[in-house]
């Protein structure tokens, strides 16, 4: 049996490692700083599984209600995080902070270098068989937009990434991409824009073929990090954000460049937290070491997030503005289900004081479970106490992308093959690519915008496939849209 090593979940009263109950006192810790009631009551729920949704609204509504104290509950649900989960290090537990202090090994550099084209790549844009750049790739935006598949600041984003085709040549740009083989992550149009990368990826040799074939075709130049004492190979390349979070920390820190770090990484089940855990330590640990780190960030759009009044009046409006055949045929329905279905989206507005008037968009999908949305909600915290210490972040908003972890679900994958039936566009992961690489490339090549609210950083630029402007609360629907789903395979 292998020994259990590196970020863990803490041993229960029984001897096992569960990560519910731990879990659920992070989120509450993340909640008390705003509602000690709420808190009370999250902490005391016996069907977290199944009601972690409620809870869930419950802090990002009290996070839109007082925007001044957002960036303590962060910092006090990072904390949460960094005392529940402890670092095994031979069969011991440490703390996480001690653990970064004291990494165990010197990791060394494998370098490859891009042998195609040393030219940037035209950034384009694959999208339903088609290539598109230009004035299609205009168009395309203005689309999304009027449609409400993405936000304005989004297709703004994309239209001056348009306008400056200059920006797109990244040789002076050291880029960390933690979980680099993601399938949903830029490495395609990274390793094409000479960019300066660094991957850290599992030690396997398969997932590192891939990457090195997708950097030797391009004119990127790549550092690898591989364990001591071993041959500088891909066959030995690349190391466990699990287990080696110490040493890749301390290594990426000693390369003595500003790097902008990508968080990427993606793992079933409760494994999702702990390497979203991982690359959250490696992430505080550069930000410490270097005012200049940068961080990035791909979110999910099927979360609870605060959004800004026009989103609410939109979504608001939509709802109202249902002609009388569907309102009665979705009554029918609506009793039908007990309330459930085609529930509306928005019913109240959030009041900020002079920070606005704010709502709740909310697109979790109960199945994916509370694991899942915990380990995006640490990746929000960290974004939003990152930038209030002075770093740059950049948060997208990426589309829901029919990856082979999410289609794997077999209700999901039927929801989002009828989900156009609601005016929800679902992306191939190659169209999610080059519009969230191209993202990250404006992020870097533009001043950071200044929110008198924190959240907006969350939402500015999100790109919810239409998700968010829906007029019916997503989970109200997705059974409708799987039944449709089920019916139109492929």
């Amino acid at each position: 049996m292998t020994p259990t090593t590196g970020l863990q979940w803490p041993l229960d009263e029984r001897g096992r490692r569960a990560s519910g109950t731990p879990g659920q006192r992070i989120v509450a810790e993340a909640l008390r700083p705003l509602d000690a009631e709420a808190a009370d009551a999250l902490q005391a729920e016996r069907q977290w599984r199944h009601r972690y949704p409620q809870h869930w609204r419950a802090l990002v509504q009290a996070h839109a209600a007082r925007p001044t104290a957002v960036v303590a509950s962060a910092r006090a649900g990072l904390a949460a995080a960094w005392q529940t989960l402890p670092f095994v290090r031979a069969g011991q537990p440490l703390a996480l902070a001690d653990a970064l202090r004291t990494p165990q090994r010197a990791l060394q550099t494998l370098t490859l270098q891009g042998q195609g084209d040393p030219a940037p790549a035209p950034w384009t844009v694959p999208h339903q068989g088609r290539q598109l750049q230009g004035d299609s790739l205009a168009r395309q935006i203005d689309r999304w937009e009027a449609q409400g598949i993405c936000e304005p600041a989004h297709a703004q984003a994309l239209r001056d990434c348009l306008a400056h085709p200059e920006w797109f040549d990244l040789s002076d740009q050291h880029l960390v991409l933690l979980g680099a083989g993601s399938e949903a992550g830029p490495l395609s149009w990274l390793a094409r824009w000479r960019a300066q990368l660094v991957a850290v990826d599992v030690a396997r040799p398969a997932p590192w073929k891939r990457i090195a074939a997708t950097v030797q075709a391009g004119n990127a130049r790549l550092l690898a990090p591989l364990a001591p004492g071993l041959p500088a190979d891909l066959n030995h390349a690349g190391a466990d954000l699990l287990t080696d979070t110490p040493d890749i920390a301390a290594w990426l820190a000693g390369l003595g460049v500003p790097l902008a770090v990508a968080n990427l990484a993606y793992l079933d089940g409760e494994r999702h937290v702990r390497v979203s855990l991982a690359m959250d330590a490696i992430s505080a640990t550069l930000c410490a070491a270097d005012a200049r780190t940068q961080l990035a960030y791909m979110a999910t759009p099927t979360d609870v997030f605060a959004v800004p009044d026009p989103v609410v009046t939109a979504v608001m409006q939509r709802y109202a503005g249902r002609g009388l055949a569907k309102k009665l045929a979705q009554w029918g329905a609506r009793l039908g289900s007990r309330g459930r279905g085609f529930a509306p989206h928005i019913t109240e507005r959030v009041d900020a004081g002079d920070f606005g008037t704010w709502g709740l968009v909310d697109a979790l999908v109960v199945e994916q479970g509370p694991n899942y949305a915990l380990a995006k909600r640490l990746q929000q915290w960290r974004a939003l106490v990152a930038r209030a210490d002075g770093h740059r972040v950049a948060f997208n908003v990426a589309p829901s992308t029919t990856t082979a972890s999410v289609v794997s679900n077999p209700l999901l994958a039927a929801g989002f093959r009828g989900a156009q039936a609601f005016g929800v566009e679902v992306f191939e992961p190659a169209t999610t690519n080059a519009l969230m690489a191209a993202m990250w490339v404006h992020q870097l090549r533009t001043a950071p915008r200044e929110f008198a609210h924190p959240l907006k950083l969350l939402v500015h630029t999100a790109n919810h496939g239409g998700l968010w402007r829906l007029p019916y609360l997503p989970r109200s629907v997705l059974p409708m849209a799987a039944l449709m789903g089920f019916f139109k395979r492929g």
